[in-house]
């Protein structure tokens, strides 16, 4: 009997020290977490604000304004809230639904005339006893050129008060903003999609000529190189013309520079060296299409053609933990850094216009951080580095 008493104490016991560290635990997360009523509001409202941000920096349709619609609602606080743009409603949540026609006319009246609109129950006939709408505040979202393409509109359940007609200019002002947002990140898409059609159509005229001639040269002398040379020259050109992808591997791009390099020792012969050192874990980095045979060809172009006797460009690939770094590099004969600045910047004698094309879509995919770093002094040939990251969310190669 003794030895049942002594065992239910020890249970007992076992129980009051796992209940004093559970009590324990939770004042520590008390005290590490949200301490204020403040403090939780102001959370609430930013992680709504975050919720309501994703769908709309994709622009705005009809699928991206029905997920933002309802953090929205809770943003304003209104027992309803739409998004209609000139032609419809893109979305509506909460209560009130059956007056989307008349809340989409006053959007589209609002959208004509650039001004917000402050609807009364008079404004909003029903015929419906269980209605619950006696207001509404119609306010424009704001474009990124002072124009507004939609509107969003607060339902009430009352006469629309200060604070609620406040509440929908402010989160119609910060809709715009988001959209505007959206809008210059699909400019920045267009225009890098843009730059790489100018960088295909800048650097084939010079190569194709080099090319040619340098086949011609084979013709007569050693038909069997020149087909080779010509079959080189097709894949080369089949690669940097396709038409769909506007990323690439590393290992894709690397095979293209092969080609180019084979044609490009049919012209210099011996003078022309290169040294490679590419990790295998790197290959299938994906990066901007067409980002590495600019440098390779600058490094051929402005570096080795100018140089007397032989010379060498080595192409590295490292493994960086998150980041891969490539490095292309010539012992050509360099120039002065302040002129390859300035020539960088005019561009008119077109000697560095793919550097800099290069360097503009890397910082515009992966970000400023991402530039061409460029090293270089008279007789000391020129250096050219990149960081790319293994692993993006806008990079599908």
């Amino acid at each position: 009997m003794a030895g049942q008493i002594g065992s239910v104490l020890a249970v007992v016991a076992v129980l009051a020290a796992l209940a004093a560290a559970v009590v324990a635990v939770l004042r520590l997360r008390a005290r590490r977490g949200i301490a204020t009523t403040m403090q939780r509001a102001t959370y609430e409202v930013l992680h709504t604000a975050s919720l309501a941000a994703e769908p709309l920096r994709a622009g705005l349709t009809q699928a991206t304004a029905a997920k933002a619609v309802r953090h929205l609602r809770t943003l304003v606080g209104a027992v309803g809230l739409s998004l209609a743009d000139a032609e419809r409603c893109l979305a509506f949540d909460g209560r009130g639904h059956h007056h989307t026609e008349q809340l989409t006319a006053a959007a589209q009246r609002a959208l004509s005339t650039h001004r917000s609109i402050v609807l009364t129950a008079s404004d909003l006939p029903c015929d419906r006893v269980d209605c619950v709408v006696r207001g509404a505040v119609v306010a424009p979202l704001p474009g990124p050129d002072g124009a507004a393409s939609a509107a969003l509109v607060a339902v009430a359940d009352d006469q629309p008060a200060p604070g609620l007609v406040q509440a929908a200019l402010e989160a119609a002002r910060w809709a715009g903003s988001q959209l505007a947002l959206a809008e210059l990140d699909s400019s920045r898409e267009r225009l890098a999609r843009a730059e790489v059609r100018a960088l295909r159509a800048q650097i084939s005229p010079h190569f194709i000529y080099n090319a040619l001639t340098a086949i011609a040269s084979f013709v007569r002398t050693d038909p069997e190189r020149a087909r080779e040379l010509i079959l080189e020259f097709a894949e080369f050109t089949r690669y940097s013309f396709r038409a769909h992808g506007e990323f690439t591997t590393l290992a894709e791009e690397l095979r293209s520079i092969d080609r180019y390099l084979t044609i490009e020792r049919a012209r210099f012969g011996d003078r022309l060296q290169v040294r490679l050192q590419i990790a295998p874990e790197v290959l299938p980095v994906g990066l901007p299409f067409l980002c590495l045979q600019p440098l390779v060809e600058n490094a051929v172009r402005h570096g080795l053609s100018r140089k007397p006797g032989v010379g060498m460009v080595s192409i590295e690939a490292r493994d960086a933990g998150a980041e891969c770094h490539i490095t292309v590099e010539d012992d050509g004969v360099g120039m002065d850094p302040s002129v390859f600045a300035l020539e960088s910047a005019d561009g008119d004698d077109g000697q560095h216009v793919g550097l800099v094309n290069v360097d503009e879509r890397l910082r515009s995919v992966f970000g400023d951080h991402h530039g061409l770093i460029v090293e270089t002094a008279p007789g000391a040939g020129t250096k050219v580095s990149m960081r790319v990251p293994k692993f993006h969310p806008q990079v599908r190669a």
